[in-house]
């Protein structure tokens, strides 16, 4: 069965980035001139997905509005004659057929899942979270879209993983499995933010998921896990018990734009692609790196309040 539709969490409180994240949610943080949020919508969309349901919280009005019209902005745009930014705000509002929900308490990651049920209904779907994005072609959530399609008669669930270090484990959900080719694996458990001396692995979970729709039954029995909230990761350990869960280590750069340093390696990565920005912005680079280096101990100035 083909994935139609994804789901993207979007209801964090967004701590790592205060004070900006105070008054406009961290999913609405621009990477160059674009929301976080429509590169993952973008993504979903390349991969052949059109419809989205967003889950929201308190405070994130701001990601509805952004894919809603905004007539009085079209109207200016046009007695300005700024066709070019017209087109550009008209496309924003037409990009997919998107929806929202409110998960209503901060009760973790699965239970914001969980609020997606009477949407998705019971069929496979794509879960991509809102503080990852990705470079690669085809995109991420198409690599784990066609996994899933071929394994088990399309109904494989398939989360994306990455290797990373024994001392970072600690950060992700880890997971054990019998390596089935160089980047697919079959899971076989798989535990939340492990103690890096008891990892299963070093395979770390990332934020992009094909799952079957099995696991909101699973979502509505697991027990508080970590941070006392509903883990998807302890359901998806129930959901291995009982049917075949797969992981796949996708091709292409990621972003881990949830925290500042990756956001800012996102920014710049992202202003050496743009043409119109590239070459300005590569000199920029040089001088400062020329600077810093001749002169390592000297002062800069404060601009943090």
């Amino acid at each position: 069965m083909h994935v139609k539709k994804a789901v993207i969490p979007a209801a964090g409180l967004g701590t790592r980035f205060l004070p900006a994240t105070k008054a406009q949610p961290k999913e609405m943080l621009p990477l160059l001139d674009t929301p976080i949020i429509q590169y993952v919508i973008q993504e979903a969309i390349d991969a052949g997905i059109e419809d989205i349901l967003i889950i929201t919280g308190r405070g994130k009005r701001a990601i509805e509005d952004h894919f809603d019209r905004s007539i009085e902005l079209e109207t200016l745009l046009h007695k300005a004659n700024k066709l070019d930014l017209l087109e550009m705000v008209r496309n924003v509002s037409n990009l997919a057929d998107i929806h929202f929900i409110r998960q209503k308490e901060p009760l973790g990651l699965g239970h914001a899942i969980s609020c997606a049920q009477k949407h998705v209904g019971d069929e496979p779907f794509a879960v991509l979270l809102g503080d990852e994005i990705f470079a690669s072609s085809p995109p991420c959530i198409k690599q784990l879209i066609e996994e899933s399609e071929r394994l088990d008669g399309g109904q494989a669930s398939v989360i994306g993983c990455m290797e990373v270090s024994r001392e970072e484990i600690g950060r992700y959900g880890a997971i054990k499995g019998d390596r089935l080719g160089p980047q697919l694996y079959r899971i076989e458990d798989m535990v939340e933010k492990p103690r890096p001396e008891v990892a299963p692995s070093c395979l770390a979970i990332i934020g992009r998921y094909v799952l079957h729709p099995s696991i909101f039954d699973l979502l509505q029995v697991v027990k508080p896990g970590a941070g006392g909230e509903i883990q998807l990761t302890d359901a998806l350990r129930e959901l291995a018990k009982k049917r075949p869960v797969y992981s796949l280590r996708p091709h292409g750069t990621r972003h881990d734009v949830g925290e500042l340093p990756g956001y800012l390696e996102a920014t710049v990565s992202l202003a050496l692609e743009r043409p119109d920005l590239a070459g300005q912005f590569r000199d920029f680079l040089r001088t400062k790196l020329a600077i810093a280096e001749n002169a390592p101990h000297r002062a800069t100035q404060k601009l943090r309040p």
